[in-house]
C-alpha cells in the first residue's frame, strides 16, 4: 500500500490540516480505514488519535482509492469538532446504543382496562 498526499491545506480556524490523499493498492483489496490512518499518521508525523479520515472512495476497476482526512492539533479538538458518526467509523468513539435515549426505568404502558361484559340479550319467545 502506497499513500500519496495530493493536497494539504491548513485550517487554523478549526485547528486542523485538511489532506486529500491517494492510496495505491495494486496487489490487495481496498485497505482498511484503520491501516490508512496509521500510515497517514506516520507520513504527517502526528499521533494516530489526531488523524480522522472523513471519506475513502475506491475507484471501480482500479487499484486506487481517493480520500479526505483531517489532522487536528490535539485529540480533544478532533473529538469536539468532528461529527459523531465519523468518530465512530475511525474508532475514536463508541457507538451509542439505540435505546440509550429512552429511560430504562419506564415500563411499557399497561393495556387499558377491558369494558365490563354485558349480558347477552335473552331470546324472545316465538309468537304463535
Amino acid at each position: 500500500m502506497e499513500i500519496r498526499i495530493v493536497e494539504d491545506r491548513a485550517n487554523p480556524l478549526l485547528h486542523r490540516h485538511e489532506i486529500r490523499f491517494e492510496v495505491a493498492h495494486p496487489t490487495a483489496a481496498t485497505p482498511a480505514r484503520d491501516a490508512v490512518r496509521a500510515e497517514l499518521a506516520k507520513i504527517v508525523k502526528a499521533a494516530k488519535d489526531r488523524v480522522v479520515i472523513e471519506r475513502m472512495e475506491a475507484r471501480f476497476g482500479t487499484a486506487l482509492t481517493l480520500g479526505d482526512a483531517n489532522v487536528y492539533d490535539s485529540a480533544e479538538a478532533a473529538k469536539s469538532i468532528s461529527r459523531e458518526h465519523i468518530l465512530v467509523r475511525n474508532g475514536l468513539k463508541e457507538r451509542a446504543a439505540k435505546g440509550a435515549a429512552a429511560a430504562p426505568a419506564e415500563a411499557a404502558p399497561a393495556a387499558p382496562p377491558a369494558p365490563p361484559a354485558t349480558p347477552a340479550p335473552a331470546a324472545k319467545p316465538a309468537k304463535e
